[in-house]
């Protein structure tokens, strides 16, 4: 069964912090790549940061290095992104998706399972 549910999303302050988490299904939290997406109103999906698989290789949009992370807690089936030193740009609804492929993470179009979505609000 495909399941992604994410969590964490709030309002806070330029500066703060929030931690995303996305629960998933046994089944989705294996496949090949999965990843965070975020998307502000009148804009596109834009990749935020992706983890593959096997290897663990990480990468980041250039907009959140250094301020973002990602991470995967096997034992509870569950990806994170941690975000710290919020920026009002930051502002968006977050996804969570996972990919049966090893396509470009930061490709919405790789991605075959996606969450609802989690909302971001940073205030200036």
């Amino acid at each position: 069964q495909v399941q992604l549910v994410e969590s964490g999303g709030g309002s806070v302050q330029a500066g703060g912090s929030l931690r995303l988490s996305c629960a998933a299904s046994a089944y989705t939290y294996r496949r090949s790549l999965m990843g965070w997406f975020r998307q502000a109103p009148g804009k596109g999906r834009e990749g935020v940061a992706g983890i593959y698989t096997g290897a663990g290789s990480i990468y980041y949009a250039d907009s959140v290095k250094g301020r973002f992370t990602i991470s995967r807690d096997n034992a509870k089936n569950t990806l994170y992104l941690q975000m710290n030193s919020l920026k009002p740009e930051d502002t968006a609804m977050y996804y969570c998706a996972a990919s049966e492929y090893r396509g470009s993470w930061f490709f919405a179009g790789a991605y075959n399972y996606w969450g609802q979505g989690t909302q971001v609000t940073v205030s200036s």
